[in-house]
């Protein structure tokens, strides 16, 4: 049986471990993850991307979302959409950029995106998500991977059905498998069996996402499952030593100054990402993940949590980072 920090190959593509960056709505840009690849992960995937963006040239879909920075390869990009010539059209900007593989939502439980026949309402149009993959293809060149979820309901097979046709029809090079059906968004117990299935009859890798919020779960499921790799989502925000412990790299939890010189480094990025008044207002949902990391009373987290600016913030962590370097001497 393969460890996490064994290497494998994704179209034709060598990953050099099986800790998969997940895509992350509204997260994963360009320095989370390259973040999660300075800590270990084998291959990051961004966020999902609108196609249609894309393709009609939306100025800030395509200046902040194709960004990619040359250390975070391999990279995949993931896109979303209902319509394959559109597809096609966003998945040759995507290879332009430089991304390493594609990615398709095709699990997107959120009715936003259903509701435009994308995300998991591809499940029951399977027709049309062969198409899609097929035109991500043939429009990027690229190696293709579908996100996808069993189907909409407890009990549905239509996501099983569907990854074996884009396997067979599209030739997409992998499958990224949440074993929870659509209506369950991310409650209830995944199914591994489900994901095992797969990944012992079908000839590509699959990948296995939901449910790893701790290293002991994700190591089990890992194994229960059969994944060629596992994808860490929600359980990695503000938590990239995660990575490094999965494959060997990290043992432990980080110290307070190890804490506070990350979240410098993330301050530092979407700043630069983003201006510093906007990455202000952004980087407010980023502070909670990384205070999780420090034993700290409700009181003492409160200014780490709400700092209005990025140097408020900076002043606050700094100080977090200092004290406790403090105690230690």
């Amino acid at each position: 049986m393969p460890a996490l920090s064994d290497p494998w190959t994704l179209g034709g593509v060598e990953i050099s471990n099986r800790v998969v960056l997940a895509p992350l709505a509204g997260i994963g840009n360009w320095f989370v993850r390259l973040q999660a690849r300075r800590f270990g992960a084998g291959l990051v995937v961004s966020e999902m991307v609108s196609s249609f963006g894309l393709a009609h040239g939306n100025e800030r879909t395509v200046r902040e979302f194709l960004r990619i920075h040359p250390a975070e390869h391999p990279l995949s990009m993931q896109l979303f959409g209902h319509d394959p010539d559109v597809m096609r059209a966003a998945a040759a900007m995507v290879a332009e950029a430089g991304a390493d593989f594609i990615d398709l939502n095709m699990g997107c439980p959120v009715r936003k995106v259903c509701k435009t026949g994308a995300g998991a309402a591809l499940l029951a149009d399977p027709d049309r998500a062969v198409a899609i993959a097929r035109a991500a293809s043939e429009g990027g060149g690229l190696p293709v991977t579908v996100k996808l979820r069993p189907g909409d309901r407890p009990g549905d097979r239509d996501g099983i059905v569907l990854a074996r046709r884009l396997v067979e029809e599209a030739g997409v090079a992998g499958i990224a498998f949440h074993p929870r059906h659509a209506s369950q968004q991310h409650s209830g117990a995944p199914d591994y069996g489900l994901a095992r299935e797969l990944a012992d009859t079908l000839p590509v890798p699959v990948i296995l996402s939901g449910g790893l919020s701790s290293d002991s779960r994700a190591r089990s499921a890992f194994d229960e499952s059969g994944a060629a790799a596992i994808m860490l989502a929600r359980g990695s925000l503000g938590n990239p030593w995660r990575f490094g412990r999965l494959t060997g790299g990290y043992e432990g939890e980080p110290s307070a100054p190890e804490v506070a010189a990350e979240v410098e480094w993330v301050i530092a990025c979407a700043e630069e990402h983003l201006g510093v008044e906007r990455a202000g207002r952004y980087l407010r949902k980023f502070y909670p993940w990384y205070a999780e990391r420090l034993d700290l009373t409700r009181r003492e987290r409160q200014p780490l949590v709400t700092a209005p600016t990025t140097a408020h913030a900076r002043a606050v962590w700094a100080e977090v980072g200092a004290l406790e370097t403090a105690l230690a001497a």
